[in-house]
């Protein structure tokens, strides 16, 4: 290791840590033991946690106080993962009309958070610190995984208002100490992707960290103007927050020469999975029981499609208990090359509302629509908005070598997949809008609650 990333990673960063009131230096190393269990030591651990977890909200959160006396539900009798299912699935309008009955009762050290609301309205809800000490060390430990550490030169590529609103003297100092370099993930116009290109050539970091989006627009501007990126030193680009396809994965690795892990997770469930050198996706399973279910509400087995759902035994303080993320996954219980125990998370097909509905019903990934316009030349970027399933309006900013008269072909095309008597509108527009937490999102379906 490197000196000062030794320095950093062993001294001033557990020193921040400890200054926070965070635990997440012991939970790091706890962690690192129990990610090489087997997968039976790992699940008695899960049912031993998940018993105290419940038996503690069930006496100190009033929610779940009232829940489990109305169901008869009894935390000391819970023997497997598998009685969780005699609890109801937790979905945000519970949480929203339930927020103070859902704080434990002198709960401290509290922090107010919200969800950006890209798909209805924000999410409010509150982290502790133990919640905040399993994600630091969640992620710390995967990122050892990659052979980096917590003082290598990063780029952080992010555009959370949360993140960007705390850049204050004691944050800057911090992020300056750990060689961490925020760029906004907002503002993707010329002159701040030259700006980006610039930053990274000089800084040369050892790791990114950002929106697959983010870093592959990045990646297309340093081509575009004829830039190697792949020199620099980059070992790893952490990609998260949201779908990650093929051709951005490639395109991430091949411009800055490096290996893509993808991360999964939320403000509201965690860090939930990281992927290892082996390219598979770990789930965080000390703290985390993972589910997937089908559309009612009944579980389903491992290779097999579902929507995941989140139980997260570190938030006791203000719990999320099979709580639906509105993603959708397929859970793997094959073994791992890599020799950790953690189960896998064999695929994440993205959020409901990546997905589309045909005039008959038919469900269907955003994908088959996405590859329709990644197929034309001349289109720099796209949004596909689905209003309803008989009209569904495309947003386009063409490039220099844009043809005029593809939007027939996108049309048909369209019909094709969604029906023929579906309404598809194009648009050419000269720049498409970012959500509010800087996420680009390709597809937005409002036929699916997201």
């Amino acid at each position: 290791m490197r000196p000062y990333t030794w320095l950093c990673s062993h001294a001033l960063f557990p020193l921040h840590e400890r200054f926070k009131g965070h635990a997440s230096v012991a939970t790091l190393r706890r962690l690192e033991q129990s990610q090489w269990w087997p997968l039976e030591r790992l699940r008695e651990h899960q049912v031993e946690r998940l018993r105290a977890f419940l038996g503690r909200i069930g006496s100190e959160v009033p929610y779940y106080r009232d829940l489990f006396g109305a169901t008869g539900f009894d935390p000391g009798r819970v023997t497997s993962i598998a009685d969780l299912t005699a609890l109801p699935v937790l979905r945000k309008p519970e949480i929203r009309h339930n927020t103070e009955r859902m704080r434990a009762s002198g709960a401290s050290g509290l922090k107010r958070y919200n969800t950006g609301g890209s798909s209805g309205e924000p999410l409010v809800f509150y982290i502790s610190r133990e919640r905040r000490s399993h994600d630091v060390a969640a992620k710390w430990r995967a990122t050892r995984w990659w052979d980096v550490d917590i003082g290598d030169p990063e780029v952080v590529v992010w555009g959370s208002p949360v993140e960007l609103g705390a850049q204050d003297r004691v944050r800057a100092l911090r992020d300056g100490l750990m060689r961490s370099v925020l760029l906004p993930a907002f503002d993707m116009s010329d002159a701040s992707l030259d700006r980006y290109v610039s930053d990274i050539r000089d800084r040369r970091p050892r790791m990114l960290f950002g929106y697959p989006s983010s870093l592959s627009f990045i990646a297309a501007h340093a081509r575009k103007r004829d830039i190697r990126l792949d020199d620099v030193g980059i070992e790893v680009a952490f990609v998260t927050s949201e779908k990650l396809y093929d051709d951005q994965r490639e395109a991430i690795a091949s411009t800055f020469g490096c290996h893509v892990a993808n991360g999964y997770g939320g403000r509201d469930a965690g860090f939930i999975a990281h992927e290892c050198p082996s390219g598979r996706m770990h789930l965080s399973a000390e703290d985390l029981i993972v589910e997937t279910i089908d559309d009612a509400g009944e579980p389903v087995g491992p290779g097999k499609s579902g929507e995941l759902v989140v139980t997260h035994m570190a938030t006791a303080d203000f719990p999320f208990v099979r709580y639906a993320t509105g993603d959708r996954g397929i859970l793997d219980d094959a073994p791992c090359p890599c020799g950790r125990g953690l189960p896998v998370l064999k695929e994440i097909e993205g959020r409901s509302t990546d997905f589309v509905v045909a005039a008959d019903g038919t469900v269907m990934h955003g994908l088959a629509l996405i590859y329709v316009l990644r197929d034309l030349a001349g289109i720099e970027r796209f949004k596909i908005v689905q209003h309803d399933k008989a009209h569904t309006e495309v947003l386009i900013v063409p490039g220099s070598d844009y043809e005029s008269g593809l939007e027939g072909h996108i049309r048909e095309q369209f019909r094709r997949r969604l029906g023929n008597d579906v309404a598809i509108t194009v648009h050419e527009v000269d720049d498409i809008p970012r959500e509010a937490s800087g996420k680009y999102r390709y597809v937005i379906s409002r036929c699916v609650a997201g």
